[in-house]
């Protein structure tokens, strides 16, 4: 049964956007979660519907009708999920390599989504029947840590976080090439590739959004006879955009190694890997709804811990981050 609630505005609140107003409501966890309910006609002012931008005026009765939760219409499947926290709001868990977060074109069937409705039928709505819980999401070959809301409110809020870089969230990638500095920062906007709609590239046409990406040497290693040297590093993303590390690397040259989309796609110089080295190995974020401190590491996974430690007699030696960060991704040999 869906809930109402009603609230009568007071002169102190006056003027007020609508949406602004209403995400200071106990029910309504942050602005956008009030905006899409406006959206969708879930709201009105005296008895019509408003805009989001409607300044409220002392008086007015404002009437919300929560939605009821439609059934998912995607079929539940059980796969094996990799959870590493869990409670009645949130799930954290570290995806695998090859697989798809939700269905699309060509992938129908064993997606994340899929594995998660078998594991928690009850989902966030706000992101679309297909998306159900989604709040975030990892290219099909990126692996590691990945949030997933298991009600709106959750939802609203960690995608507010996100937003709002409060979440942290950073990843470690092997890419081609001597990085000299230490650090760095790539401020480029992304957009869809104009020849090319399945690739992202960077551009200031009119859909391009910003992206920043920020990065910190861990590693160097020396070049081979089918390389040009490698170097470990560490990014953070300020932003998150499709495939953003992936295209702001290859933007100053150095692209991710085992990248088939931007990268050098030479097998030796790739070292077999046919997915991008590229893996999410840190999370940390304040619970939106109980407040506790979560921190989480994800070792590197079999298949990029075993090419990095190939690479251990070319190392030039760590930086002071990658003396404090390596050792935390390599998991130990079995």
């Amino acid at each position: 049964m869906s809930e109402t609630y009603e609230h009568l505005v007071s002169a102190e609140e006056a003027g007020q956007r609508l949406d602004k107003l209403m995400a200071e409501f106990d029910f309504l966890p942050s602005r956008s979660l009030a905006a899409k309910l406006i959206e969708k006609g879930c709201v009105f002012v005296d008895g019509g519907p408003a805009s989001k931008r409607y300044a409220v005026r002392a008086g007015d009765r404002i009437e919300i009708f929560m939605p009821e939760r439609e059934p998912s219409t995607l079929t539940p499947e059980h796969i094996p999920l990799d959870i590493r926290f869990e409670d009645e709001h949130l799930i954290v868990l570290s995806k695998p390599d090859d697989m798809v977060v939700h269905p699309a074109h060509g992938h129908w069937s064993g997606t994340l989504v899929h594995a998660l409705l078998a594991h928690s039928p009850d989902l966030g709505t706000l992101a679309g029947d297909e998306r159900p819980g989604i709040v975030h999401r990892l290219d099909k070959d990126t692996t590691g840590l990945m949030m997933v809301a298991k009600d709106d409110a959750t939802q609203a809020a960690l995608s507010e976080a996100i937003k709002i870089r409060a979440i942290e969230r950073r990843y470690v990638t092997l890419v081609h090439g001597y990085i000299a500095p230490e650090s760095g920062i790539v401020d480029a906007p992304l957009g869809r590739h104009p020849k090319d709609r399945m690739r992202m590239a960077v551009n200031d046409g009119p859909s391009s959004k910003q992206a920043v990406t920020t990065f910190r040497v861990l590693e160097r290693f020396m070049a081979g006879v089918h390389d040009d040297g490698y170097t470990l590093v560490e990014c953070k993303l300020y932003t998150g955009r499709t495939h953003q590390i992936r295209v702001h690397m290859a933007y100053i040259d150095h692209p991710v190694v085992g990248d088939q989309m931007y990268g050098r796609n030479h097998p030796k110089a790739d070292m077999g890997l046919t997915r991008q080295f590229l893996h999410s190995y840190k999370l940390e974020l304040t619970h939106p709804i109980t407040g506790e401190e979560i921190s989480l590491r994800d070792p590197l996974p079999d298949d990029l811990a075993d090419r990095l430690r190939r690479l251990e007699p070319d190392s030039m030696g760590r930086t002071e981050a990658g003396d404090e960060i390596v050792p935390i991704v390599m998991p130990p040999v079995s």
